[in-house]
C-alpha cells in the first residue's frame, strides 16, 4: 500500500512540473531587425494615434457614449454594422491568406503579444543585462545590487504598463480630456477602471506570463493546423544537412568525424521565445518569430557553413518533393481578400453621408383633423458630415398631399443625429382606404437639393370609422 501511494505521488511530481522561466537571448539579423521595425512602427501607431487631431477632432476615437467612430477623418455609426461585418471578414481572410503563404507571420512580427514582450524583453536587459547575467542574478541571494536592478526594472515595467493602459483608454476617451482628468483624479470611474486593467494585463501578460501566452491561452496555435499543408512556408531545420549534429572546432574537418553542420551549440534555443528546439520539427509553440534563422546564420558564417541550417521551407522541400508556394488556395483566398477590399471601398466612398429614416408612430396610426386624414410618423436624419446642415421635410405620392410638421426648415449639428415628429395630412377622398405608398423628400434649405429619400405607407381609414 505504501508503495503504490509512493508510486502516485511520484508520478504526479513527474507530470505537474513547474515551466523554467524561459531566458530568451538577444540576436542580430535581418528577421530581428524586421521584428524591431514592425515593433517601432505599431507601437508608433498605438502611441501616436490619438494625440494627433484632424479638424480638431481626434483622429481615432471610439466614441461609445454617442456612438459614432472616428476614423482618420470618417465618422462611423451603428448604422454601419455591414462595413465593420466587413472588415472582420478581411482580417480573417488576410489571417487565412498569409497563415496558409507562410506560417504564422502574424504571431511573430505583428502580434500585440509578441510586440509588447519585446519591449518588456528590452527593459529587461537594460536593467538586469545579458541573458546570463539576467540567470545568475535570478539564482544569487538578495543584496543591494539585486534589490537595485529588480527595482528598477519593475519601475519601468509599471511606469510603462501603465502608460500604455492610459492610451489604450484614450482611444475610447478624448486622450487630450483624459490625461489630465487622471492626474488630477478627475477622471471618471470607468476610466480609473480600464486604465488599471488594460495596464495590469499588459504588465502581467508581457512582463510574466510572455511565451505561457502563445502556449496555452492563445487560440490561433491549435487551429493553425488547419490553414497549413505541406507547402506552407514554416521555420524549418534541415535534418538531413545538420545530423547527425555535433560539436567541433573551427577548424575541424566535419566529414573526417562523420558530423553534420549542426555544432549543437543550442543558439537556436537560447533566442527562442518560447523556449522550444526547432530541431525537434515544427510545433504549435513556435511563432514564426526566425529569431533561430538569425542566430543559425551567424554561427554558420562564423564556421564557414553556407547559411540556411534552419531557415524559412516547406515540408514537402525538406523532404526532397516538389514544393509548390503559389497554389490554388493561396489564389482563392487572395481572390476573396481582393473583393472583400473592392466591396468595401465601393461602400465606403458611396455611403450616404445624410441618413433618413422615417418610422411610423406606435401611438396612433391615423388622426382625423377637420377635413383632412393625418399620420404621424418619427424622423430620425443623421448628419455624417463635419457641417451644419439646414434641411426641410417634402412628400410626395398622394394628391394633396402636404406636411404639417416640421412645417419649417431645421437644424442638424455636425456628426450628429435628430430626431423629430413628422405628421403628413392628405384630405379626406383623396384615394380608397388602406396603405398608400409615399415618398419622402430631405432638400437642402439653402441650394434646394434633394440629399436623400425614403419610402412609407400612409394610412387612409374606411369611410365611417
Amino acid at each position: 500500500m505504501t508503495n503504490t501511494s509512493q508510486s502516485a505521488s511520484e508520478q504526479e511530481i513527474k507530470l505537474y512540473v513547474k515551466a523554467p522561466k524561459v531566458y530568451p537571448r538577444e540576436t542580430e539579423g535581418r528577421f530581428s531587425r524586421l521584428r524591431v521595425l514592425a515593433a517601432w512602427v505599431l507601437l508608433g501607431l498605438f502611441y501616436v494615434l490619438p494625440w494627433i487631431n484632424l479638424d480638431g477632432q481626434q483622429i481615432v476615437l471610439f466614441d461609445l457614449p454617442a456612438r459614432k467612430f472616428h476614423v482618420f477623418g470618417l465618422v462611423f455609426w451603428p448604422q454601419d454594422f455591414v462595413m465593420l461585418a466587413l472588415l472582420l471578414a478581411i482580417a480573417a481572410i488576410s489571417l487565412f491568406f498569409f497563415t496558409a503563404l507562410a506560417g504564422r507571420l502574424w504571431c511573430g512580427y505583428a502580434c500585440p503579444q509578441t510586440v509588447w514582450t519585446e519591449v518588456f524583453l528590452w527593459m529587461e536587459r537594460f536593467a538586469e543585462g545579458s541573458r546570463n547575467k539576467r540567470m545568475r542574478l535570478d539564482k544569487q541571494r538578495w543584496n543591494a545590487e539585486k534589490i537595485r536592478k529588480k527595482a528598477l526594472k519593475q519601475f519601468l515595467y509599471i511606469t510603462f504598463a501603465a502608460w500604455t493602459g492610459i492610451t489604450f483608454v484614450g482611444f475610447f476617451t478624448p486622450i487630450r480630456e483624459l490625461v489630465p482628468a487622471l492626474f488630477t483624479l478627475q477622471a471618471g470611474g470607468w476610466e480609473w477602471f480600464w486604465s488599471i486593467f488594460y495596464g495590469f494585463a499588459t504588465y502581467g501578460n508581457a512582463g510574466y506570463l510572455r511565451e505561457q501566452v502563445c502556449k496555452y491561452m492563445c487560440p490561433y496555435a491549435r487551429f493553425q493546423s488547419a490553414m497549413f499543408d505541406d507547402d506552407t512556408l514554416v521555420i524549418s531545420y534541415d535534418e538531413q544537412r545538420g545530423e547527425p549534429r555535433g560539436k567541433r572546432k573551427r577548424d575541424a574537418d566535419k566529414e573526417e568525424l562523420g558530423l553534420g553542420d549542426c555544432i549543437d551549440c543550442y543558439g537556436c534555443v537560447q533566442v527562442c521565445p518560447t523556449g522550444i528546439d526547432i530541431r525537434d520539427g515544427l510545433q504549435i509553440e513556435c511563432i514564426a518569430c526566425a529569431a533561430c534563422i538569425d542566430v543559425c546564420d551567424e554561427v554558420m558564417d562564423k564556421m564557414g557553413y553556407p547559411r540556411g541550417l534552419i531557415r524559412y521551407s516547406t515540408e514537402n522541400a525538406m523532404a526532397g518533393r516538389k514544393s509548390r508556394i503559389l497554389r490554388p488556395r493561396i489564389f482563392i483566398y487572395l481572390a476573396v481578400l481582393l473583393l472583400l477590399v473592392t466591396l468595401f471601398g465601393v461602400m465606403l466612398t458611396g455611403r450616404e453621408m445624410i441618413d433618413l429614416d422615417v418610422l411610423r408612430d406606435r401611438t396612433a396610426l391615423y388622426r382625423m383633423a377637420g377635413d383632412e386624414i393625418e399620420n404621424p410618423f418619427a424622423l430620425k436624419v443623421t448628419n455624417r458630415t463635419e457641417q451644419p446642415l439646414r434641411l426641410e421635410v417634402q412628400a410626395s405620392g398622394i394628391e394633396g398631399i402636404r406636411v404639417v410638421s416640421p412645417r419649417q426648415g431645421f437644424e442638424v449639428p455636425p456628426d450628429e443625429v435628430s430626431n423629430r415628429p413628422l405628421t403628413l395630412a392628405v384630405p379626406q377622398g383623396a384615394l380608397g382606404p388602406g396603405m398608400h405608398e409615399v415618398e419622402i423628400l430631405l432638400s437642402n434649405v439653402g441650394s434646394g437639393e434633394v440629399v436623400n429619400r425614403s419610402e412609407t405607407r400612409f394610412y387612409i381609414p374606411p369611410e365611417g370609422r
